[in-house]
């Protein structure tokens, strides 16, 4: 299973996602990297300011909706 693959994953399962979760859970380094390849792929991702327990501020991602079926068609 891709990096995506399992951030896809958890965000269906949990509902959202810190990097410090993926980093723990998963080993995921550039998560924002990873959201943007979901969001490439039609998934509506929302980021949202979260404040930990430590008072830092970080962003948390979570799903809105499933992604529209598009259709990609082969460059010539």
């Amino acid at each position: 299973m891709t990096q995506t693959e399992k951030v896809l994953t958890h965000l269906e399962k949990r509902g959202s996602l810190t990097a410090l979760q993926a980093m723990d859970h998963y080993g995921i380094m550039r998560l924002a990297a990873r959201i943007g390849e979901l969001r490439r792929d039609g998934h509506d991702i929302a980021s949202e300011p979260f404040r930990t327990p430590g008072g830092a501020t970080v962003s948390r991602y979570r799903m809105i909706r499933e992604p529209q079926m598009t259709l990609r068609l082969p460059t010539i």
